[in-house]
C-alpha cells in the first residue's frame, strides 16, 4: 500500500553510520531509520546477539517466562525508575498500553475519569487511539469519528494544561521533546510544572520517550533532564537497535493491569529482547550517553553555522528551520550528495543520527550541506 512517499533510493547494506545503495554508492546517515539505529547499522554485537538467540529460541509467546525478557525488564527498571514493564512491538502499541492503563487507573482511583490531556503537534502513533491522542489533525481527521477522551493544548504551556483539567481528566501525556513535528524541546520548568500539577490534582504523568529515550538526548531518558519521575513511560525505536521492540513502564502507583487486561503475541519475544540487551550493554560500556551529549553540541554548532532561520534540539536530536519552504528540495539535494537527512515538513530538517556518530562525520555532513546550500 502507498501510505507514504519514499525517496528514490534503495539501500541494501550498512555499517556504522554509513549505508550503501544498490549501485554501491556510500551515504552518511543522519536519520538512523528515524532515530532507531542507536548503534548504527549492522553493529557486530547486536548481530551476534540476534544470531545466537535465533539458534537458541526465537519465540514461545507470553504464556511462559523467557530469560531474555526477564533480564531486559530488570535492566530497564535499573536504568529508569521502580516500575513493571509490558513489552510490545512498536511505539504506537506502547502508547496504547499507556492509554489503557490510564483508563483503568481512572476507573479505580478517580471516579471514572478517562480524559487524557495531550498537546497540539504531538505524535504518539498511528493506531486509532494514538493518532487521536496526537495533536495533528492531518493524521487523524481522515479516520473520523475518532475515540473520545483526548484534550489537546499548546505545548510548553502549563497554564493551558491547568485550564483543560477537569474532574474527567485522568492523565497528562507528553513528549519531553516533540520529535515528529521537527524537534521542539520542553522549556525549562515545563515538565516539572506538569509533574507538580498532576500530583496536586491526583492525575498520572505519562511520558512518551519513544524517540527521546535510551541516550539520544544526552541522558538515558529525557525526563532525567527535568528532575522528575513519570508514572508511566513508553519506549520503542532505538530499544532494539533496529529490531522491533517496545516497552511501557508503569510505577507501582500506575500498575493496575491484571491477568487478561492486555497482551501481545510477539511482545518481548526472546529474539527482540536479546537484541535490546545487546544495545543497552554497548551504550553503557562505550559511554554513548555522554558521547551523545558531546556530539549533540557539535552537531548543533555545525547546523547553526549554515545560517538558517532557527536551530533547536538537545543531544543527538536536532533540527534546523528554513525561512522559505525549501526543506524537501534540500533533503533531495543532500541525498544526491550522499547525505541522508529528514525533511519533516516544508521548512524543517530533522537530524537523529546514530549515537556512535563522530565529530569528523559531523564535519563532513556540514561541508556537504554547505555545498548544497550554495
Amino acid at each position: 500500500m502507498q501510505t507514504g512517499r519514499r525517496l528514490p533510493v534503495t539501500f541494501v547494506r550498512g555499517r556504522g553510520c554509513l549505508v550503501y545503495d544498490d549501485a554501491g554508492n556510500e551515504y552518511l546517515d543522519l536519520v538512523a531509520g528515524i532515530a532507531v539505529n542507536l548503534l548504527g547499522h549492522a553493529h557486530p554485537e547486536v548481530a551476534a546477539a540476534v544470531a545466537q538467540q535465533a539458534k537458541t529460541l526465537i519465540h514461545t509467546s507470553n504464556l511462559y517466562f523467557s530469560q531474555p525478557q526477564v533480564e531486559l525488564a530488570r535492566r530497564l527498571v535499573e536504568l529508569s525508575f521502580p516500575s513493571r514493564v509490558f513489552f510490545c512491538n512498536s511505539g504506537a502499541e506502547a502508547n496504547e498500553t499507556a492509554i489503557k492503563l490510564a483508563r483503568k487507573w481512572g476507573a479505580r482511583n478517580r471516579d471514572g475519569a478517562f480524559q487524557i490531556i495531550t498537546t497540539l503537534g504531538s505524535f504518539h502513533g498511528r493506531t486509532l487511539a494514538t493518532v487521536t491522542a496526537g495533536g495533528q489533525p492531518k493524521y487523524s481527521d481522515p479516520f473520523k469519528p475518532l475515540p473520545d477522551g483526548f484534550m489537546h493544548v499548546p505545548y510548553n504551556d502549563l497554564d493551558a494544561i491547568r485550564a483543560a483539567t477537569s474532574a474527567r481528566t485522568v492523565a497528562v501525556m507528553l513528549e519531553p521533546v516533540m520529535g515528529e513535528i521537527g524537534i521542539v524541546p520542553a522549556k525549562p520548568g515545563y515538565i516539572a510544572g506538569v509533574r507538580k500539577w498532576c500530583d496536586e490534582k491526583g492525575m498520572l504523568l505519562m511520558l512518551d520517550e519513544v524517540q527521546t529515550g535510551l541516550g539520544r538526548t544526552g541522558r538515558w531518558f529525557a525526563f532525567q533532564h527535568h528532575g522528575v519521575t513519570p508514572d508511566v513511560m513508553t519506549l520503542a525505536k532505538g530499544l532494539g537497535g533496529g529490531v522491533p521492540i517496545a516497552a511501557c513502564l508503569a510505577s507501582p502507583k500506575a500498575d493496575v493491569f491484571e491477568p487478561g487486561d492486555h497482551g501481545s503475541t510477539f511482545g518481548g519475544n526472546p529474539l527482540a529482547c536479546a537484541a535490546a540487551l545487546a544495545v543497552l550493554h554497548v551504550i553503557d560500556r562505550d559511554g554513548l550517553v555522554g558521547h551523545a551529549a558531546e556530539m549533540g553540541e557539535v552537531l548543533h554548532g555545525a547546523i547553526h553555522g549554515l545560517g538558517v532561520k532557527e536551530v533547536r534540539g538537545i543531544g543527538l536530536m536536532q533540527a534546523m528551520e528554513f525561512a522559505e519552504p525549501r526543506a524537501k528540495a534540500f533533503q533531495q539535494a543532500c541525498l544526491d550528495a550522499r547525505l541522508v537527512v529528514n525533511a519533516v515538513d516544508d521548512h524543517s530538517i530533522r537530524f537523529v543520527p546514530p549515537l556512535i556518530v563522530t565529530a569528523q562525520q559531523i564535519d563532513q555532513a556540514q561541508h556537504t550541506m554547505q555545498e548544497v546550500l550554495k
